[in-house]
This record gives structure tokens, sequence and C-alpha cells, in this order.
């Protein structure tokens, strides 16, 4: 028996279509007069493969992808009313056996996966917080309310969680430098400015089960001693900050947020604030000058906001994905966080997979696992099967780390020793038709952007460095470009205040360490061997030019000439190398050199 049908309506979903589907069921079952309950869920990760709608019975979970009209349609007709599975059409399904889930999906794509973060994202409609308590929500605040403040810290260093932002220091430090400090009030702040190219695991989280965000944040906030709290979310997450006010408004309403939280006499409360899409707010003083109503510019350390942060008073920080953590260790055990990870990274690690990934989407993966697992039996490897070329860890911040160095097991140590950093999660994926050094000037681009602007190394260094990476991929390079390269790099982490600039030169240092003979291809040759800079690029017409004319046709600067049924020429002081020659060609007639 059906018991509900749940669409993914977290953004990726929302994105794919999955209104119009949501509409087109509920009209179609609206007419059949089948009285089955619809209701939203988040994502379950699989965001290649949305649109997405389960088939909820008593013991299992169908899962439908690639959704359109027609295929809800026959859904409707083959599984609702028939209870025939569309298995043409199924991508997972889940099978409950004594409470235990197993999961069995078309791609393999869950084989390697460890849900902690995202055990509940996919299954619960996040608006619902009857459902978030339906699956043990809040009952780690039941358990960290009998505790004293001191044995949750303790608790949370034995498990050896570390900051899930990026500088993976140790959680229960953190919190313990709080709680000692002196100084009232305290405040804790979740940091939910996630503003990397190709992030979003944190959206996600937020997006599908923003109640472990603020049990984790209570939690914190009593080991602490914090009765005032922060979500800092960037306005260009709408949906993100409009699901954690609702569940911020029903734990209010349901005696978990306010005074004498379940009558343990210990209160607090929380607000959520939208920051104005600045990058440099994910910085901690930066992000704390925003909350103050400030422009968000960073400040030296120390003092650090552990001592001194919100209007001066001791504050804790944590991005959304380590306050996730929390309630499933108070839940489950530190012994149990402890037997996923590494020595010194344990637990698990969310990731975003984008760029030219097969199967784009949210992953949670035990740390320890490679990179190799994570890209190519995960995600599947390339999109168009090509090879694997290199990941980009970290954003901005990070750096490109190449295939011959996949087997690098995922922990906080052995990814800065490739010269990239964990970050909070973003892998842009790359293939053998990417460019690293147009890889590298995006990057930058983006830091240059987003860099406040106090810091003179930074607001112009990185600028420098920017205009002899766009002179390098022009054809105008010069042999000295890639040794005032490095000294820039290294003059700009020295004299910048905070992470950002600290960090900023990390893609180009590491395309220039793992990926030089390309640099040396563009500034000795003139040619960019990945064909994506355009100025090196130069189109001919080859012996198997037919003389169709399409490509005349198609040519915007009337740069191609020829009689037809003969052989084509394309002129080469008229062509701007657009490619829209190549790309009509049908008969592999247009060279790229």
């Amino acid at each position: 028996m059906i018991k509900r049908i749940c669409i993914g309506m977290n953004s990726c979903g929302i994105a794919a279509g999955a209104e119009e589907i949501k509409k087109i069921l509920l009209e179609d079952l609206k007419e059949r007069k089948i009285d089955i309950p619809v209701k939203n869920v988040g994502c379950i990760g699989m965001c290649y493969h949305e649109p997405l709608l389960d088939i909820v019975t008593e013991d299992v979970i169908y899962t439908y992808g690639d959704l359109t009209t027609d295929k809800v349609k026959k859904i409707i007709e083959d599984h609702i009313i028939n209870g025939k599975v569309v298995k043409n059409y199924l991508v997972k399904k889940d099978t409950f056996n004594s409470k235990k889930r197993e999961t069995w999906d078309i791609d393999n794509y869950f084989s390697k996966q460890v849900k902690i973060i995202l055990e509940n994202s996919g299954y619960i409609d996040p608006e619902n917080i009857n459902e978030y308590i339906e699956y043990d929500g809040y009952e780690a605040l039941k358990k960290a309310l009998k505790m004293r403040p001191e044995e949750i810290i303790e608790f949370i260093s034995k498990a050896g969680l570390r900051g899930r932002g990026g500088a993976g220091f140790p959680t229960g430090l953190k919190w313990r430098f709080t709680r000692e400090a002196k100084g009232e009030p305290k405040y804790i702040v979740c940091n939910a400015d996630e503003g990397d190219p190709g992030a979003f695991m944190n959206r996600n989280v937020l997006e599908g089960d923003p109640h472990r965000i603020i049990e984790g944040m209570i939690i914190g906030a009593y080991a602490i001693g914090a009765h005032n709290g922060f979500i800092y979310c960037r306005a260009e997450y709408p949906l993100a900050v409009k699901r954690i006010k609702i569940a911020s408004e029903q734990a209010r309403e349901n005696g978990f947020l306010g005074e004498n939280i379940l009558d343990s006499g210990f209160w607090f409360d929380l607000r959520v604030m939208e920051g104005a899409g600045a990058f440099v707010c994910g910085e901690e003083t930066a992000l704390l000058a925003s909350l103050e109503g400030k422009r968000g510019m960073p400040n030296l350390r120390p003092p650090y906001p552990s001592t001194k942060g919100y209007l001066g008073k001791p504050t804790n920080i944590n991005n959304v994905e380590t306050w996730a953590n929390v309630p499933w260790i108070m839940r489950n055990g530190w012994e149990k966080f402890t037997r996923y990870g590494s020595e010194k990274s344990k637990g698990t690690k969310v990731f975003a997979l984008a760029g030219k990934v097969k199967r784009g989407g949210n992953v949670e993966v035990p740390m320890g696992i490679t990179i190799k697992e994570i890209l190519e039996n995960i995600g599947g490897g390339t999109k168009n099967n090509k090879k694997l070329k290199a990941v980009q860890i970290g954003g901005p911040s990070g750096g490109c780390i190449p295939y011959s160095l996949f087997n690098t097991h995922i922990d906080y140590d052995s990814i800065t020793a490739t010269g990239a950093i964990m970050g909070s999660g973003g892998m842009v994926v790359m293939d053998e038709d990417s460019c690293m050094i147009d890889i590298a000037k995006f990057f930058l681009d983006f830091t240059v952007d987003e860099s406040c602007g106090k810091c003179t190394y930074c607001r112009l260094g990185t600028k420098r460095m920017w205009e002899i990476l766009d002179r390098i991929s022009k054809g105008e390079g010069r042999e000295a470009d890639l040794k005032k390269l490095v000294d820039l790099a290294k003059k700009i982490k020295a004299g910048s205040l905070c992470g950002l600039g600290q960090t900023a030169p990390n893609p180009v240092l590491t395309t220039i360490r793992y990926f030089k003979e390309e640099y040396d291809t563009h500034i000795r040759q003139k040619k960019c061997p990945a064909k994506v800079c355009k100025p090196l690029l130069k189109y001919t017409t080859n012996d198997n030019c037919t003389g169709c004319g399409a490509c005349l046709r198609r040519c915007p600067s009337e740069a191609i000439e020829g009689e037809k049924k003969q052989q084509h020429k394309i002129i080469q002081d008229l062509c701007i190398k657009c490619g829209a020659c190549y790309q009509v060609c049908k008969f592999d007639a247009i060279t790229v050199e």
C-alpha cells in the first residue's frame, strides 16, 4: 500500500523542473480521484537525476529520476494504479528492515557513501518539525541537557570533530576556548555564507534538514554558555533562508528555543541574518563585522573571535556542516563517529561534485577515501568519458590536484600537502579539454572581484597576477612571467590579513607546480594544448570539406569563402575564432590548432 508520494524540492530539483512535475502529478491524481498525500522533501544527493519522485510504501521507497510529464503519467498508471514498478525509470530503491535502511541505486552512487550529515536529506519534509522529530530529532538535545557543559565539550573533543569550514580546527577545543574566555554575554554563530564557485553542500543541508543545524547550535550554546546565536546565510540562498526561518519558528513553538528549554532552566534563541553576497564575509572576522552592521572586512588576529568576537564578546563560529555533525555524535556516541575517517581526520565529509563530472551532486564519504574513488566510483568520471585531468578542491582558496595524485586520501593533512586545502567541500572536475591557465585565471578573477580591498597585496597583487595570466592566455607571455607569478604569490600570502588573500594564489601555484608544461607551451609556442584560449587558436579547413556551405552560412564575421561543392577557405584576418564553423560541420572538415 502506498503511504505517500514525495517530490525532491531543493534548489536543484526546482531548477530541473520539480514544480511542474508536482503540478502534473497533483492534477492527474485529482482527476483520477486518487487520495495519496504528496509532500516535499530535500535532496538525496543525486542532483544529476533531478527531478526525482519517491513512491513510499511501508517498507520500500521507490525513487524515479530524470522525470518528464510523460514519465509521471506512466508512473501513475503503472505503479500507483496497477502496482507495477516502472523499472526503466527507477534510479534508487530503499528497503527498510528492522529500522535499518538498505539502499540500491542504478549507478552505485551510494555504495561508498556514509550518511551522517545527510542522513535525513531527501527523506523528510524540511518544513515539518514533526518529521524531524520522528527521525530522532532533538533527542540529542534532550541527552545533552542532562549532561554538564564540560562533559559535552569533552564528548565532542573525543569524537575528533574538526571544523568543516576549511581550516579543520578541533571543534571541541574551539568550544572550550569560548567557554573559558572572560566576558559576558557569549555568542555562537553558524557560518552559512557558502560562496565558493561550484560549492552547494551547505545550501543542500539547510534546505533539506534545517532542524539539525538548530539542534546542533542549541547543544553548542549550552556547552559554551551562550544564550544568543546567529545563522549568517547568504541572501543568494532564498530557499535556505526561508526554510531555516520556518524551522526556527517551529523550534520556538515546540519549546526547543526560547525560555526554559525542555524544563532545563537553560534559555537560548537565535536570529537568521542575511549576508549581502560578499565572499570575504565567509571569513570569521569579516562576518562578525557584517553582523554588527559594519562593512564586511577582516581584522588582524589575534584576538580570535573565541575571546573577542561579536560586539567584543567571546563568540564561537562554526559552519553548517560542523553544527550538523553535533546531533549525530551526541545521539550515537563519539566512539561510533571515530570509526569513520583517518587518524587525524575523523568522521565524514560532504562534497559537492561539479564541473565536468558525470554524476554531479552532493556526496558524503568517510574521511580517508581517495579522490579517485570519489570521482571515478561515485562521480562516474567525466560527462563525455574523456580523461580526468585535475580537480579543484577548496574553491578559489584551494588548488588544482592532477590525476597523478588522485590516490591522495581525503583528510586535512594529505590534501594540504598537495598545495590545495580541504575547504568547505567543493570539487570542480576538469577533463583533458580543460586549460589549466584558463582555470587558474577563472578562480583568480573571482578573488580579484571579491577582495574587500583592505590589504594592498590582496587588492593589487591578485590583479597583477590575473593580468599576467591574461597575457599568457593571449600569446603575449614572457619567460620571466612564471618567476614573477611565484614571487607575487609569496608576497600576497605574507601581506594579507585574512584567509582570502593568504590563499588566493593557490590555484596559480598548483597549476604552475603540476602543469608547468602547459604554461611553457602557451609562452614559448603560443599554443593552447586544450584548445581553449581563443587568441591562440587557428581554424582551417581540411580535405574532408565537401563545400556544403554550412560553415559559410554560420560564420558571423564572413571569414569563410569558397564555391559550392569545393573546399572552402577560412580567411585568418577576418576569423574571430568563435568556433561556430567547427560546431556546425558534420564532416570533421575543420581543424583547430
